[in-house]
């Protein structure tokens, strides 16, 4: 049986792997750090390590460095990282690592390519899922507020896109709801804790709050790159939403929000009477702000996490319309220049506005009074 030891300081990353190379009757380790996985491969004495580059503390070439030159030790070793820095993969092959995977990656290739290094045949693992499984180039937070959502959940699409998608945590957060929300969050998230979570709010404080506690909830993940939020009907659909991570991640954005503009090849779809309203208060909110964003209130928004424990602290003065509080409290930190190059506002290829929506007709003439009093608090 071969010896695999696995070091990464991201567990959801390193849970996945043990999980799915244990299945296929590999023997594994784990480690979450270099300096304690420099201690399993002392003990452990694997037949081929996989190791990731950007790690705190001891770095993955450091690591090689170690096995390589100091232990003179021939084990394979597979780097699997989301570093794809030319100098950094040819730094690793000068130090004698056999293969360089670049996240993201599907469990099923990593397989294939421990496999191909000891000249072995290639098992395809299934599982209990029908997609492959992808490890993410980051670990991302989710928050979803909930509130009386138990006949609308779409739990389904939850689960598909969880299993398939391993570097991503979702955070329910159940908003004080008076029905079965939070027996359906339960179960949602029962033999999934390590990618699903629930916070349960005793008292209903409306949205702005209770997305307000989750982020501050998974802040305290040390192993999450960013952090955002999604609503709860799915009406930004998970591929527009991973393309806001891609786009964060690739960038030196600190925001990046979803907009529903409707655009040539999108599927924007909302009710007639919302949408004129929409434009309504997206003018008064663009001249609040005194910046051209075109849509500040959709519910689809990934932040650096550095940005989140500031924007996040303190309290929102309303309830519905904290994304307009987030701009200004950006805008009166950086100043209106810089907080405009921090921000992208990406436009979604699907949007569909959900039935059941907790924002009535009434809220909506109110929110404009809201408008008042953040233009008043943040002058």
């Amino acid at each position: 049986m071969i010896k695999i030891l696995a070091i990464d300081d991201q567990q959801l990353i390193l849970l996945s792997l043990e999980k799915h190379l244990t299945d296929l009757g590999f023997d594994i380790k784990c480690a979450n750090s270099g300096k304690d996985g420099l201690k399993v491969f002392d003990i452990f004495k694997p037949d081929i390590v996989i190791v990731d580059i950007n790690m705190d503390g001891m770095s993955g070439l450091d690591v090689v460095k170690k096995i390589r030159l100091e232990r003179k030790s021939k084990t394979k070793i597979l780097v699997l990282s989301g570093n794809t820095n030319e100098d950094t993969i040819i730094d690793g092959f000068d130090l004698g690592i056999d293969d360089y995977m670049k996240k993201p990656v599907s469990l099923n290739e990593v397989t294939v390519r421990i496999n191909r290094i000891f000249g072995l045949k290639n098992i395809k693992y299934q599982g209990n899922n029908k997609k492959d499984q992808m490890l993410q180039k980051r670990c991302v937070g989710v928050v979803i507020p909930c509130y009386n959502e138990e006949e609308r959940l779409l739990s389904k699409e939850f689960i598909d896109f969880i299993d398939s998608n391993l570097g991503y945590h979702l955070c329910f957060v159940n908003d004080g709801s008076t029905d079965k929300t939070l027996d359906v969050l339960n179960n949602l998230k029962t033999g999934r804790e390590t990618n699903i979570s629930v916070y349960n709010c005793k008292k209903n404080g409306g949205k702005a709050e209770a997305v307000r506690q989750g982020v501050l909830h998974l802040v305290e993940d040390p192993q999450l790159d960013y952090i955002g939020y999604l609503d709860a009907d799915l009406s930004t659909d998970f591929r527009d939403f991973d393309d806001l991570v891609k786009t964060i991640e690739t960038s030196n954005f600190k925001i990046v929000s979803g907009s529903r503009m409707t655009r040539m090849g999108a599927n924007i779809a909302k009710e007639s009477a919302r949408a004129i309203i929409s434009k309504t208060i997206n003018l008064i909110i663009r001249t609040i702000l005194g910046m051209s964003f075109n849509d500040t209130q959709c519910g689809a928004k990934i932040m650096d996490k550095d940005i989140v424990k500031l924007m996040f602290k303190d309290k929102f003065i309303t309830r519905w319309i904290f994304d307009v509080e987030i701009f200004m409290r950006m805008r009166k930190h950086y100043g209106k220049e810089k907080a405009i190059s921090y921000i992208c506002e990406q436009p979604l290829k699907r949007w569909v506005h959900a039935d059941g929506s907790k924002l009535s007709m009434r809220d909506s003439v109110q929110i404009v009074g809201q408008l008042g009093q953040i233009a008043i608090h943040y002058r």
